[in-house]
């Protein structure tokens, strides 16, 4: 990369404006939105009849609903206009809502307020797929990990001191309603004032014809998404992710109040924590995934998310406010520590959960309908968010306890988790390959730039170990197809993973010469496919160290198909836990955790010159004297 580390892309025009402009339209959410939860939780009584938990959830519902509606009307007006003057026209949108929203403060008027707060709604439906659309059209391939973990962890940020200004403001004795309304204004003109530094962002389908139907768009929208099933699997979890934040961000004022007796401000502190976590999460994904979409990173934060949720409602289960107390009683209380704790890391393993997913859409999605792909995420994203208010609804009003709606959820996390991991395995493999390199070894990449973005290439590399596979797909980002000797195929464990890595076993023509043409036609169809195919052209593991002669398979797989080669060479396996010693046995060498070792790559070979000698040569250069 250009720059040491993401928080360069800040000091960049390309990038700042927008960044900050998002900025302060999550907080201008939040200000205003936190401001009207804390009035209905704590005031409602004298507004209306109707109760605190029924209010707060219907309000989750308005703000999500024009999602449902519109989002598949912003998807194609973000793809036909230039982007950053309809990010513009959007911010002078917001001003005026916020002047609703001040009149509503101003009367107590709760229809006034959730018209505003239906507005806001609007507002962030038509920013949605601009706000993602725009990134990959700015941003490199290599920055876009770490610019979706800016833009993460600033609008939660944002929602950070959104949250904290809303319930502050509003707690004000006899003036905070009104308050909160003034400085919701203002910040809506500060957003629009610096929107005018997006720089020009052209449209990528400026013939687009309008279907101004949001049904017939949507349902469109919706089927174009899933014809990309990475893609489409992708923004599933997403919006899981949303039913599940949805689900804890809008019990937080009665959980705080009616559960762990806290006031205005603990309900506050409580966001904080949350907003806190997802954000260093969102910042650590680019540290972790090396600088590339790393979607290995996903099932982690899968994992977190139901381990704190079911702590949460383990240590919270049997609480029962009798008073309410501010942060610092709040802290001082029996558990309210362990509270803490919990809710910052169900944020920070959000933040691990749904950074790599952003990126994976903005990678994979076509240039020419991104926008309408991210409202037709944004669409998923409202009805998930609207079930998760109906079905807090539904058990709340039923007599379970908010810790008990915590427990249910983390519950349906493990099991949409699940039921995700088994219909792509490639979220899990790449955990577990991504797990394999954290933990057992640390990898030295260079040269992988060499592996094309897109389009078929055969990757040709040393045999030292029984995870060089593993290796390899830890550090190249697109998934590969590895063509293995069947005996290593069929190992116990490892043939589950290898199973779902979809590798292709192969044979020799003296063991079973049916499987070896099966392996190679699978090898064509997999080329043809625009696919990965990965071989070790040893054919099998070294006993010492050394490398053997390549066979001729890769010259015949050129032959039928032409594509590039690329020369790969693994370093300092050799002697490590998965590698054979000279009995040919493994896995009864303990070297130690975190063994570094090395993976390079070379320039791709055509197929005209990928001869066994010549790839023979290359890879042993590459490698050195570094067995």
């Amino acid at each position: 990369m250009a720059h040491a580390n993401q928080f360069a892309l800040l000091h960049q025009r390309r990038f700042a404006p927008f960044f900050w402009t998002q900025f302060a339209g999550a907080a201008n959410d939040n200000i205003f939105k936190n401001a009207l939860v804390i009035f209905v939780a704590y005031r409602a009584a004298m507004h209306t009849s109707l109760d605190a938990n029924t209010l707060v959830n219907l309000a989750a519902g308005v703000f999500i609903l024009p999602f449902m509606l519109l989002s598949a009307t912003a998807g194609q007006l973000a793809d036909k206009y230039e982007k950053s003057r309809f990010i513009r026209v959007v911010k002078v949108f917001e001003i005026a809502i916020m002047l609703v929203g001040a009149v509503g403060f101003y009367y107590a008027d709760l229809v006034t307020l959730f018209v505003a707060l239906f507005l806001m709604g609007v507002h962030s439906t038509l920013f949605g797929p601009v706000k993602y659309a725009i990134l990959p059209q700015h941003l490199r391939t290599d920055e876009l990990v770490g610019g979706n973990g800016l833009v993460e962890m600033g609008t939660f940020i944002a929602i950070l001191l959104g949250t904290i200004a809303g319930g502050l403001l509003v707690a004000v004795p006899g003036v905070g309603p009104l308050l909160a309304g003034g400085v919701a204004i203002a910040v809506a003109v500060v957003g629009w004032l610096v929107s005018r530094g997006i720089p020009v962002t052209p449209a990528v389908a400026p013939d687009l014809a309008i279907n101004w139907n949001p049904l017939t768009e949507t349902w469109r929208s919706l089927r174009f998404a899933y014809g990309n099933r990475i893609v489409w699997l992708s923004m599933l979890g997403i919006s899981w992710f949303w039913f599940y934040g949805a689900t804890f961000l809008t019990q937080f004022p009665n959980f705080a109040k009616n559960v762990l007796g806290g006031d205005e401000h603990v309900v506050t502190f409580l966001l904080a924590l949350f907003s806190i976590g997802i954000g260093v999460g969102s910042l650590l994904c680019e540290r972790l995934a090396g600088r590339k979409v790393e979607i290995g990173l996903v099932p982690f934060g899968s994992i977190g998310l139901t381990v704190f949720a079911v702590d949460l409602w383990w240590v919270s289960a049997d609480m029962q406010a009798t008073s309410l107390v501010g942060i610092a009683g709040f802290l001082a209380g029996p558990g309210h520590v362990r509270v803490v704790i919990d809710l910052v890391l169900i944020g920070l393993f959000g933040g691990f959960f749904i950074v790599p997913l952003y990126a994976l859409i903005q990678e994979r999605a076509d240039p020419a309908h991104r926008s309408r792909i991210i409202a037709a995420n944004n669409i998923l994203n409202a009805v998930f968010m609207v079930a998760s208010a109906g079905l807090a609804i539904v058990l709340l009003g039923e007599g379970l306890s908010i810790p008990y709606l915590f427990l249910v959820t983390g519950i349906l996390n493990a099991v949409v988790a699940l039921f995700i991991y088994k219909l792509v395995p490639e979220f899990l493999l790449r955990f577990l390959a991504w797990l394999l390199i954290h933990t057992v070894y640390r990898v030295d990449e260079r040269g992988l730039d060499n592996v094309p973005a897109d389009g078929p290439c055969i990757i040709v590399c040393n045999h030292v170990s029984y995870v060089d596979a593993l290796v390899i797909s830890a550090c190249v980002p697109r998934p590969i197809r590895f063509v293995m000797d069947h005996a290593i195929f069929r190992i116990p464990v490892l043939s589950t993973i290898f199973h779902g890595m979809r590798a292709i076993p192969v044979a020799s023509g003296r063991v079973d010469p049916a499987l070896k043409e099966r392996a190679f036609a699978e090898t064509a169809a997999a080329l043809r496919a625009g696919e990965i195919v990965g071989i070790f052209p040893e054919g099998s593991l070294t006993r010492d160290g050394e490398m053997a002669a390549f066979r001729a398979g890769v010259e015949r797989m050129v032959r039928e198909t032409p594509v590039p080669v690329v020369p790969m060479a693994l370093r300092g396996l050799w002697g490590s836990f998965f590698s054979r010693a000279a009995d040919g046995r493994a896995m009864r060498r303990f070297r130690g955790v975190f063994t570094r070792i090395g993976i390079v790559a070379a320039a791709p070979v055509a197929p005209a010159e990928a001869t066994p000698e010549a790839l023979h040569a290359l890879v042993l250069a590459l490698r050195g004297d570094r067995r």
